[in-house]
């Protein structure tokens, strides 16, 4: 069984030889760290070192896929801001006409996908997810400043309505084009908006409804479309709407971060066992931080135990940070190919 084929059965929970794995995504300043341990010189050879059966390819981090004659990125309120609560160039507006004056809406006229398209072509038998990120939620909270955004939502629904439109329309349509030009080169949707704190959900259920979930099942349904499946990145505590990220469509959820409350695999096996695939787990707080080689492995072994065998093991955060040893990493992935062996 290719790496492909098996994580298309877990996401749609089909019979399978074993649980994948996922390296996840190491920051920047951790890769030459595990460059040297590995004996390896890129990403993708660090992904084959380890057994790695998925790939991350979205074209929003390719610097190629945005080509503004101005240089200007998609949503890059960041490159003006400092912190979440600062207000962003939409916390003035009043009116849906004030929106459209107050900032410079990104176009797909400016996509190109050459990058994107080639890395796909390039990633043999594994499985792809793929498609733009959009973190709309965050993009909304950025635009308007986080509190801002809070207030606007009783004060001004309707402007938050409008402005959510506009995001997650221009996600759509890039989605779209993508799509059409990759076809079968990409195996899921992967998108990320993160709706949990360490203890609870950021915004009310009530919100969550009005404002987030119409959208996140719009992007499920196009996936959906297109043939592909669908996973959502939601970190923090999420326990609280796993029904309703499956009833939007969601098939597979990341990265279940296991010391958020009632994340651990315990909870995850009793509740939502047999409705969701996962994918992550394994505690990138502490765990994977402080604990031996050994105490990783007994923990991999134990969540495979609970979640598997419609899972992906991987870190419960995939930016894996330099405190987090390669000999702990090496550990975590050995173990999921032993457990096919044993």
């Amino acid at each position: 069984m290719t790496s492909r084929e098996r994580i298309r059965r877990i996401v749609s929970r089909q019979p399978v030889d074993r649980c994948g794995f996922w390296l996840g995504n190491p920051h920047p300043d951790t890769l030459p760290i595990y460059f040297d341990h590995f004996g390896v010189a890129s990403l993708e050879e660090l992904h084959l070192r380890l057994g790695s059966d998925f790939r991350w390819l979205t074209p929003q981090f390719m610097d190629s896929t945005y080509q503004h004659p101005q240089g200007r990125g998609i949503f890059d309120i960041w490159k003006y801001k400092t912190s979440l609560g600062e207000p962003g160039p939409l916390a003035e507006c009043e009116t849906i006409d004030d929106i459209e004056k107050a900032y410079v809406w990104p176009s797909v006229e400016y996509l190109h996908f050459d990058e994107c398209l080639a890395t796909l072509h390039a990633a043999g038998e594994v499985y792809r997810a793929s498609g733009f990120w959009a973190p709309f939620f965050h993009d909304v909270a950025d635009l308007f400043g986080f509190e801002e955004l809070l207030i606007r939502m009783h004060t001004h629904p309707e402007l938050v309505e409008a402005v959510f439109e506009r995001v997650c329309t221009f996600y759509l349509d890039a989605n779209a084009l993508l799509f059409a030009e990759a076809g079968d080169q990409i195996d899921a949707y992967f998108f990320g908006n993160d709706l949990g704190t360490q203890r609870g959900l950021m915004i009310g259920p009530g919100q969550l409804d009005r404002f987030l979930f119409p959208w996140i099942r719009r992007f499920a349904e196009q996936a959906h479309r297109s043939g592909y499946q669908v996973l959502l990145h939601s970190c923090g505590s999420v326990h609280e709407i796993l029904g309703k990220f499956v009833d939007a469509g969601i098939e597979c959820l990341h990265p279940l971060q296991a010391l958020a409350c009632n994340m651990d695999a315990d909870t995850l096996a009793r509740d939502a066992k047999g409705s969701l695939a996962f994918l992550g787990g394994i505690d990138t707080q502490d765990l994977l931080v402080h604990a031996t080689a050994e105490e990783v492995r007994k923990e991999v072994r134990r969540v495979i135990g609970l979640l598997g065998p419609h899972l992906i093991v991987s870190p419960s955060h995939e930016a894996l940070l330099p405190n987090i040893s390669a000999a702990n990493v090496a550990a975590m992935a050995d173990e999921v190919l032993r457990s096919a062996r044993d």
